[in-house]
């Protein structure tokens, strides 16, 4: 990789100047959101309430525990697999381009995963057809997100960045919407979004003009080389390492409710494993709304002010308030209100900070690579996060559910996480 003296300034959209390059094709971005919501869909509704549902019914009596020993092993294999795969896509010299094969390839090999997951009875099983659903969608995923810099000119990189971050909890929403209608049938429950997201995937993929990577053009990539692609030097490249980091402690207080919220309601609110999703579809309804406001906007004031910290840690503040407010909640309203800012923070955030990281990386050529890297700052959090919740729930707690405490620290992290966004000094 090449060391980047210098960062890209972004012109203000409000700016008579002429952009460097034309804009991207409306159908090209229609596709990679699609595409997004299809791929975040088959992989994050079994996160946010199918998986659950289903260890529950599994090992109801251990259910917390369980459920962090399968999410967390898939999980460690989603972080391995995102900078891998991306590294293997920006090195395919294939025909169908160098996005394509990975893209349509990972999604098929995740579904299958889910297949196994949803026909599985027993706690191992779930396991190994869940880290096959994140190795294969994470492939899909790492290669999705380098489309971003790859496709996209700097002009239109914080809206279209917001569009792609809005489709994360479209996918959350109309995922909690099916699997309240499928929650009798695990296999529909599972497989409805999987094939959803081989569609749009296929779409994108009709849709791409995607270039092959020149032969001989990269060096060769073997263990080191794999194990380098985890590591980015900190004083080479210390916007994107901040980045990171800022970035991972932001999704730890995300991952705090995604990964908890059907148990929240189930333990304090008395909803079941046969409604839970029904709770979990309203309150997701609610962040939605807020998501989309704080999406929308956030986007476009970032794009028009050519600015994206400020952004970024006003969503991590607000965050940080919700998950507060989550930590006190005394009753399902109080929640809910919570949901709503909760949602605001997310969308702006969501909206800003990939746009972020693409101000930053270290080598266009490497994006998928390094966007790989960027998303272990993702997954890292899913699998943290169940991880570390068991012990933290039983603190100074008879029935093991401290959530208070648990939602307090995802607070604290979430601010020091948008805190460190000041540390980037190569963006505005």
């Amino acid at each position: 990789m090449t060391t980047v003296e210098s960062r890209p300034t972004f012109t203000p959209a409000n700016n008579s100047s002429t952009p460097a390059v034309p804009n991207a094709p409306t159908k090209l971005i229609v596709a990679m959101a699609l595409a997004m919501l299809g791929a975040y869909l088959a992989i994050l509704t079994p996160v946010i309430v199918s998986m659950s549902i289903r260890v529950a019914d599994i090992a109801p009596d251990n259910k917390s525990a369980a459920l962090g020993t399968v999410l967390s092993v898939g999980a460690v294999l989603a972080l391995i697999g995102n900078p891998f795969f991306g590294a293997m896509s920006d090195r395919t010299t294939s025909r169908l381009g160098r996005r394509r094969p990975w893209l349509l390839g990972g999604i098929v090999l995740g579904s299958i995963g889910l297949l196994i997951v949803s026909i599985g009875t027993n706690i191992p099983t779930l396991t190994a057809g869940w880290a096959l659903a994140q190795l294969g969608i994470n492939a899909t995923l790492s290669t999705l997100t380098a489309l971003l810099p790859d496709q996209i000119p700097p002009q239109q990189r914080g809206r279209v960045s917001g569009i792609l971050g809005l489709m994360t909890s479209v996918a959350i929403l109309v995922g909690s919407a099916l699997a309240a209608a499928l929650s009798g049938n695990a296999v529909l429950m599972f497989m409805v979004p999987a094939l959803i997201g081989i569609a749009t995937i296929v779409l994108l993929v009709m849709i791409l003009k995607d270039r092959p990577a020149e032969k001989g053009s990269f060096p060769r990539y073997g263990f080191k080389e794999f194990l380098s692609t985890f590591y980015i030097n900190p004083r080479r490249y210390p916007d994107f390492a901040w980045n990171i980091l800022s970035r991972f402690l932001i999704w730890m207080g995300l991952a705090a409710v995604t990964t908890y919220e059907s148990y929240l309601l189930i333990d304090r609110f008395g909803y079941t494993t046969d409604n839970v999703a029904t709770g979990v579809l309203v309150a997701t309804v609610i962040t939605t709304v807020g998501l989309v406001a704080g999406s929308t906007f956030g986007g476009m004031l970032s794009d028009k002010t050519g600015q994206r910290k400020p952004f970024v840690l006003g969503a991590g503040m607000v965050i940080a308030v919700a998950l507060v407010i989550i930590a006190f909640a005394n009753s399902f309203a109080v929640f809910l209100i919570a949901a709503a800012v909760f949602g605001v923070g997310e969308g702006v955030y969501l909206a800003v900070d990939l746009a972020l990281a693409t101000d930053v990386l270290p080598n266009p050529d490497d994006a998928a690579k390094d966007m790989g890297v960027l998303n272990i700052a993702n997954a890292l959090p899913q699998s943290l996060v169940p991880i570390l919740a068991a012990p933290i729930l039983a603190i100074g707690s008879s029935d093991s559910s401290n959530y208070s405490l648990l939602f307090l620290l995802g607070a604290v992290v979430a601010i020091v996480g948008s805190v460190l966004v000041r540390m980037i000094r190569g963006a505005r």
